[in-house]
């Protein structure tokens, strides 16, 4: 769905009448969340299981650094999402070049391999969404702040549609917007 297109615009006017509707905050949040995953899904609709399976582990992997006193379990948490996101991250950005360079390496000593064409497409904010996670795991883990108390504002406030995050954000921190 592109910003210049009339589905687009339609999209937004629904999205604009149901935001100025008489819902509670929290249906409202729903309303933004929802709103943001068709948008991302509008592109390419496989990849929001990518942000829903980041969400999900992020989120609760945060709670688990915030309330874990055993330093051996918290590391063991800490790795755990830097790999699952960092994996993901360098599999999408990278992950062509790594397969370019691992075959000249074989072919430089003699093994003739020659692997399919990954045609791997880049997600659109990977990276945001990844450093934006992986800033609230380490948050997490150094105690620097309280867990997000629930999956709904944690999930808006990662999601890469600025309408949501400034939303939710301002609401979770009392600021009137």
């Amino acid at each position: 769905m592109l910003f210049n297109s009339y589905t687009f615009v339609a999209f937004f006017i629904v999205m604009l009448i149901l935001h100025n509707m008489p819902f509670p905050w929290k249906v409202k949040k729903i309303n933004l969340l929802i709103a943001s995953y068709i948008f991302y899904a509008a592109w390419n609709p496989p990849f929001i299981l990518l942000l829903w399976l980041s969400t999900v582990v992020d989120f609760f992997v945060g709670r688990a650094l915030y309330t874990q006193e055993n330093k051996h379990k918290r590391n063991l948490l800490l790795v755990l999402s830097l790999i699952g996101n960092l994996g993901m991250l360098c599999f999408f950005k990278y992950g062509g070049f790594l397969l370019e360079n691992f075959v000249a390496l074989t072919n430089a000593v003699g093994i003739n391999f020659h692997p399919a064409k990954p045609n791997i497409i880049l997600p659109a904010g990977i990276s945001f969404y990844t450093f934006t996670t992986l800033c609230y795991t380490i948050d997490m883990y150094k105690r620097k702040s309280k867990p997000v108390k629930t999956m709904l504002d944690f999930a808006c406030d990662l999601l890469p549609s600025p309408g949501c995050r400034t939303y939710c954000t301002a609401t979770a921190t009392g600021t009137s917007i």
